[in-house]
């Protein structure tokens, strides 16, 4: 006996086709999509790892800019420290100054020259006085320029030859001066030569 079959093959055939077809394209749906779930997770591992260096090194980047701060801070009170060991220096430096400049002015002195005033503007004084004569007021000039550790670079401002009485029938013919010079620490001398005559 023949057997036919009747029903239709090709239909079921194309059907198991598309079904095969819908189920190897979910599967590769799934796997797709756990692929790109698997990438995700891991950006977001390395997101998430790079965030905490981030912030690791952003704390760290805190605490040493509060270490410079504080440095800064230091290396201002180390300035005024120094600035005020500076002139607590300066002060006892300067604490005999005015004992040896006027001893000083006492040695270089020539006779026949004798101070009026004597005025101290922080390190330039200002010597006003009179002299017999201008010879005089040169070689007060010479002595404090040369022979003096105390007074330096002494200048001649002005000089003005005047009449002095002595009684009423004597006068005599005086030079006024001014002469200005600058005050020196005298540090690179010998305590027991300072201010001695050459």
């Amino acid at each position: 006996m023949i057997l036919i079959n009747l029903l239709p093959h090709r239909e079921a055939a194309r059907k198991r086709q598309k079904e095969a077809f819908f189920v190897s394209l979910g599967l590769a749906a799934a796997v797709g999509g756990l692929l790109a779930g698997l990438g995700y997770l891991w950006i977001d591992g390395q997101i998430a790892s790079q965030q905490a260096r981030n912030s690791v090194l952003q704390s760290e980047i805190g605490r040493l800019d509060k270490q410079i701060k504080d440095i800064a801070g230091l290396q201002t009170e180390i300035t005024a420290l120094k600035a005020r060991q500076q002139a607590v220096e300066d002060l006892q430096a300067d604490r005999n100054l005015p004992v040896h400049l006027l001893n000083e002015l006492v040695r270089q002195l020539p006779e026949g020259v004798y101070l009026m005033s004597l005025r101290q503007d922080n390190k330039g004084i200002a010597i006003q006085g009179v002299a017999q004569s201008n010879e005089r007021v040169s070689e007060l000039l010479r002595n404090l320029g040369n022979n003096s550790p105390w007074l330096g670079r002494p200048e001649l401002v002005e000089i003005v030859a005047s009449n002095l009485t002595l009684s009423p029938k004597e006068q005599r013919r005086v030079s006024n001066f001014t002469i200005r010079a600058s005050l020196d620490r005298a540090q690179k001398t010998d305590p027991g030569k300072t201010g001695a005559r050459p």
